[in-house]
């Protein structure tokens, strides 16, 4: 136990593992992941290998499925096929899909509740990380990151950035075609921003994230989408979340919504003045995670909860989220914090801070008042 602890520290501290073992891998652990590539990437050359060194004997495989609702519909295929065939031990050990279908397979009974049993399983703290689009996951899932939008600035030409969405709307007025985003269909940034335009004034917002469905729900949506069409005439439209990125670089906007990881990687290549900052405003903007879970039958569940207890140990979430890709971390931010150093942490955090993200962090609505909201939006405010 001394040396796999020994071992533990060295490759959490390095990022790196031992010589691989000479002898043929007993055990594969099979991680089936949605989202892009990158996620698979992760696994395959950084938190694979690391498992595997401090695990002898066991070989990690991903594989991936595709991004979006898509990309983990087929999961839950493989899991829901498995299961109906009555097979004993599935051949999926941990899943990474995206909220939609995560709460799918929860009411499906796909996935086993584990997050008590893993030592790190206190540290799943967010909001997040017990619903998903209304569906309560507490339990049976730890993200693996958060991702988030906010609002970007250009501090040389917003001296006092709005803290609200009222405010902004006071900002914009003064300041015609200075803030820029996407809309409904050039990309989720922009997406979001209407998300929380809804939120802020759209009425029940707390019903409209975690349910029950119900249409009469929605009779204010037509005066607040309203006010987004006469706000629409102010604003500038951009082609996309890079678009939004690039025009903030180019200075044709001052402000707009962004991805906050996608800005700080932006920042990191010298594709965005380094002096633009970010604002999470009131009463809140959406980002979502992707989660890490374990099939009900898994094979080998007892190494699908050791890799998720390592995914998310505050290290890896340091080393490898927030250092490789600038998200935010799926568990507890404080308790990250004393992995990185001074500047990685405000470089992530000084702009939005884990306070903000606890007051203003939103999830995007429960699936059927996100269709209903989107259609509604193309409808009223496009048109």
């Amino acid at each position: 136990m001394k040396l796999e602890r020994k071992l533990m520290c060295l490759a959490l501290g390095l990022g790196l593992g031992l010589a691989a073992p000479a002898s043929q891998a007993e055990t594969v652990l099979t991680v089936v992941s949605g989202g892009s590539q990158n996620m698979v990437d992760y696994i395959t050359d950084y938190l694979g290998p690391m498992f595997e060194k401090l695990n002898p004997g066991v070989k990690v495989k991903a594989l991936g499925v595709g991004p979006d609702d898509a990309g983990s519909q087929k999961i839950v295929e493989k899991l829901q096929a498995q299961k109906s065939a009555g097979v004993k031990e599935w051949d999926v050990d941990v899943v990474v899909p995206n909220q939609q279908k995560t709460g799918e397979m929860v009411k499906a009974g796909l996935l086993q509740k584990y997050r008590d049993s893993i030592s790190t399983g206190k540290f799943a703290v967010s909001q997040s990380a017990q619903h998903a689009l209304g569906v309560n996951v507490g339990g049976y899932v730890m993200p693996m990151f958060e991702s988030q939008t906010a609002l970007a600035y250009n501090p040389a030409l917003v001296s006092n950035p709005p803290s609200s969405y009222d405010e902004l709307r006071q900002w914009v007025a003064k300041n015609p075609k200075a803030f820029g985003y996407n809309g409904l269909k050039n990309g989720m940034s922009g997406v979001a921003f209407v998300v929380g335009w809804m939120y802020a004034y759209g009425g029940n917002p707390a019903v409209i994230q975690q349910g029950p469905y119900d249409k009469k729900n929605e009779v204010s949506w037509d005066k607040a989408l309203a006010e987004l069409k006469a706000f629409n005439q102010q604003v500038t439209f951009t082609p996309g979340n890079a678009g939004t990125l690039d025009m903030l670089n180019r200075g044709e906007i001052a402000m707009g919504p962004v991805w906050v990881d996608m800005f700080y990687s932006w920042k990191a290549d010298g594709r965005l003045p380094p002096n633009l900052k970010l604002k999470l405003i009131a009463p809140g903007m959406p980002g979502q995670p992707y989660y890490y879970a374990i099939p009900a039958q898994a094979r080998n569940a007892a190494l699908a909860r050791k890799f998720i207890e390592l995914a998310t140990s505050p290290q890896v979430q340091a080393n490898g989220i927030v250092k490789r890709f600038n998200w935010y971390p799926g568990i507890d931010p404080n308790a990250v914090k004393s992995q990185l150093s001074a500047k990685d942490w405000s470089e992530l955090f000084t702009d939005v801070t884990p306070a903000d993200l606890a007051a203003n962090a939103k999830p995007f609505p429960l699936a059927p008042y996100f269709t209903d909201m989107r259609e509604r939006y193309e409808a009223r405010v496009q048109n």
